[in-house]
């Protein structure tokens, strides 16, 4: 595929996958698609925090438009589209995939974090706010998303913890991998921003039900703060 159709698929995608939204709405996986039934589970984060999305569409569709625009033929935004049309392309069936099977969408939504996260490595520190920026908030959130996936499965199929158990292992291993890929790519700020976010909404949801994991997720995501807010300071991009 030449560097101008990837670069216009890209964008195609990046449509199709905002598109979804509406010809799939999903407010959450049903209590019952799983054997022990996941109702208010403290893992997933406050409603709120999912408004994240409108400008993760947004902010993707303006970033593909300008790529086809005036960076079509750019090596360095070329070398981003191939795991991002496999993440986007994957993404368009994600929430019907929710629909119909937790297991299959747990599958799918750890195949989107991991093309995610290789268009992000790819990203180059110039164009930051329609690039790097967009991509890294996407990856970043799919990071947190994927993470409480499999809480809900694990303790939707009765495995290891208990409900809140597996909420504070979601909140470390959230907050650890972000921290790792943020050591790993350097300046990925939005990624972390959008890990963050996520851990904040945990620590909102739980704040009268579940103090000490209220706690916890506010300290880890205090603690990629730190670590993103030390990345912007340096001068390795």
């Amino acid at each position: 595929m030449n560097t101008k159709a990837a670069a216009v698929t890209v964008l195609v995608l990046a449509i199709a996958f905002a598109g979804s939204s509406v010809v799939f709405p999903f407010a959450g996986f049903e209590p019952d698609a799983f054997p022990i039934p996941q109702n208010d589970p403290p893992a997933q984060p406050a409603g709120y925090a999912f408004s994240i999305w409108l400008v993760i569409y947004l902010w993707l569709i303006l970033s593909a438009a300008y790529g086809v625009l005036r960076r079509a033929d750019d090596p360095a935004w070329a070398a981003t589209r191939a795991p991002l049309m496999l993440s986007l392309g994957i993404g368009m069936f994600w929430l019907w995939a929710a629909s119909v099977s937790p297991i299959l969408a747990t599958l799918m939504i750890w195949a989107m974090l991991v093309t995610g996260v290789a268009a992000l490595a790819e990203s180059p520190a110039t164009d930051r706010w329609l690039l790097r920026g967009p991509i890294g908030l996407y990856a970043g959130w799919l990071a947190a998303a994927s993470c409480v996936s499999v809480a809900l499965l694990g303790a939707g199929y009765g495995f290891g913890f208990s409900q809140t158990g597996w909420a504070y292992a979601v909140v470390l291993a959230a907050a650890l991998g972000a921290i790792g890929i943020i050591a790993w790519l350097g300046r990925v700020h939005e990624f972390g921003l959008a890990v963050a976010w996520a851990l904040v909404a945990i620590a909102v949801k739980s704040a009268n039900t579940a103090p000490g994991l209220a706690t916890t997720a506010g300290i880890a995501a205090a603690g990629v703060g730190i670590v993103v807010a030390m990345k912007m300071t340096s001068t390795k991009v």
